[in-house]
């Protein structure tokens, strides 16, 4: 396929203009390291672009501090590019400790509940939904309310997904999916975390 081409042109009636900006639904999912690590990178690009963004992250902790956090905070306040707001929706559940604080379902539903407000207010251009797929594999949050809010969600809004477990309904409706397969890890040969690397 040549560089730049898409190898199928849809008879859909757009012009390649109105088809190259259409906004897209992105969902990085699968069992290997970097789903996350990839939405903030096209959120760097849309910082470049002067593109206002919003990070949801439904699954880290409030007290849990990534690296590209503080980076896309300071460069939001920097007023060189896109302006930036974070918004974190977990008190430090995880995928690991679901069963033991299900009290966190309410919070992923009001985490969802915001993000319907702003996609419907045309907040940002784009939003990082971070671990979202979770709450939908758990089904705290309705997938197909989901994937209905994100098919009618007005102007140009990107909407990136992350998280294992993407439910099929969400795939089959996204523009463009990857599955992060893990082929190895240095936790396979008992080494933990380390700054700089996982945060």
């Amino acid at each position: 396929m040549p560089q730049g081409k898409p190898s199928v042109v849809p008879d859909d009636g757009l012009t390649t203009r109105q088809r190259r900006n259409r906004p897209l639904v992105v969902v990085h999912t699968g069992i290997g390291k970097g789903k996350s690590t990839a939405a903030f990178g096209l959120a760097l690009r849309a910082w470049n672009q002067g593109w206002p963004i919003g990070v949801f992250q439904f699954v880290k902790s409030a007290k849990w501090k990534v690296g590209e956090e503080n980076a896309l905070r300071v460069l939001g306040a920097s007023g060189q590019g896109g302006s930036v707001d974070w918004h974190k929706m977990g008190e430090g559940w995880s995928w690991v400790q679901r069963d033991a604080q299900l009290d966190n379902e309410e919070k992923a539903r009001e985490g969802w509940a915001q993000v319907k407000r702003d996609l419907a207010a045309e907040t940002y251009k784009l939003y990082v939904l971070d671990e979202f797929a979770y709450p939908m594999h758990w089904g705290w949050v309705d997938t197909d309310e989901v994937v209905s809010v994100l098919r009618e969600r007005p102007g140009t809004q990107h909407v990136v997904i992350t998280g294992r477990n993407a439910p099929e309904a969400l795939v089959d409706f996204a523009d463009l999916v990857t599955d992060m397969s893990k082929v190895k890890h240095p936790m396979d040969a008992g080494q933990k975390g380390q700054r700089g690397i996982e945060w």
